[in-house]
This record gives structure tokens, sequence and C-alpha cells, in this order.
């Protein structure tokens, strides 16, 4: 295993850490985890026609984009 250092500041690593031990694992557990995770979790380059016709159905909250808010979904779900 190869390691690597990251800054953060120290409410982050608070919160890092209050999860980690939530989940019985480490910081370094949990990084993994999350990027795993995330990895796993891979957005189609194209879209399918069904997906092309639907588009524009449904109104993002202002100031919300699909990134940002598949990003919150995926946190809500793996933390």
């Amino acid at each position: 295993m190869q390691k690597f250092t990251i800054s953060v500041e120290p409410e982050v690593l608070k919160i890092a850490k209050e999860i980690a031990a939530r989940n019985n694992t480490s910081v370094s557990g949990l990084f993994r985890q999350c990027i795993r995770a995330m990895d796993a979790i891979r957005l189609p380059k194209k879209l399918s026609p069904l997906v092309k016709q639907a588009s524009g159905l449904a109104k993002l909250p202002r100031g919300k984009n699909y990134r940002k808010l598949i990003e919150e979904a995926r946190t809500e779900r793996y933390l």
C-alpha cells in the first residue's frame, strides 16, 4: 500500500474521524470506501433516446446542477 498526504481543514478532519469511528474504520479506510463508491457509480457518456426525450421535464433547484445533486445523494447514501 502506498502512502500520500492530503490537506484538510481541522473541522473536516474532525468530521472524518467521527464518521470513521461510527463505521468502525480508519480515516484511510473511509477515504478508500468513498473513492471506490464514487468510481462504481459512473454516469453514461452517451444518453439513451429515452433520456434525451425526457430531458428538460424536471427543473433543478436554483443554484444546483445535476452533478452537485448526485454528489449530495452519494454523500448521504455512503456516509
